[in-house]
């Protein structure tokens, strides 16, 4: 049976949710505020967590902040908040969906099956392909112990940092990136320079790895969001 975890400070809306989800033969956690789901999070495994962006104590923003490294589930947000720039800014940081309420249990429900679905599809074509710190996406190859970059059997030669953006994406395929988030994650937060550096080295980076740089097949733009690496 698959484990569902509810983040959500209004009781009626998880029971209603929590019901729902039961009946379709999940088995359901309910938490009310931020430190107790994170808690949850961090010392039990679930297959998808449902998380509410405004919470007490720690908000769903911050949870996932705090989890994305080590994120091994989808994870659906759900606020009430209908502005573009909140769901932008809950899918940069990992979310898998963005839920705007109110909403009906029923598309929770097929929602939480399609995201559960695709995650084990993925999950399990992707774990297949990593070995010895070796990616292999479609034909793209790369090796963190070398520091190598193949395509097709070729060598790509890629500048440092190229490499280590491509890497670090490639890590978590399919997860949209914000430039903000890439530029801190390679660069540091003590860099000099801003986020179009991170637009720069994509475009560098498509131009040694696709086959046609303006139809990119590896690294995807995600307009309003940022980039992922398709898998």
């Amino acid at each position: 049976m698959k484990k569902i975890l509810i983040v959500e400070d209004d009781l009626s809306i998880a029971e209603l949710q929590k019901d729902y989800l039961e009946v379709s033969g999940f088995q359901v956690k309910v938490c009310q505020d931020g430190v107790s789901g994170l808690n949850e999070i961090k010392e039990n495994k679930y297959d998808l967590i449902i998380l509410d962006v405004m919470l007490p104590k720690i908000d769903g923003l911050d949870i996932l902040r705090i989890i994305y490294e080590n994120k091994d589930m989808p994870v659906l947000l759900v606020s009430a908040k209908k502005e573009e720039i909140d769901k932008i800014k809950g899918l940069s940081l990992g979310a898998d969906d963005y839920i705007t309420k109110p909403f009906s249990p029923g598309e929770l429900v097929a929602r939480v099956k399609s995201h559960i679905e695709n995650y084990e599809r993925l999950k399990s074509k992707f774990s297949n392909s990593v070995n010895n710190n070796v990616i292999s996406i479609r034909g793209l190859e790369i090796n963190k112990d070398s520091r190598q970059v193949f395509i097709n059997g070729k060598e790509i030669n890629l500048a440092q940092k190229e490499f280590e953006l491509l890497s670090h994406m490639a890590k978590y395929p399919n997860r949209v990136f914000g430039k903000e988030e890439l530029f801190e994650s390679i660069w540091g937060l003590d860099s000099l320079g801003d986020s179009s550096t991170v637009t720069v080295h994509i475009r560098k980076i498509r131009e040694k790895i696709e086959f046609n740089p303006s139809q990119p097949q590896y690294i995807e733009t995600v307009w309003g969001v940022g980039y992922r690496v398709r898998v």
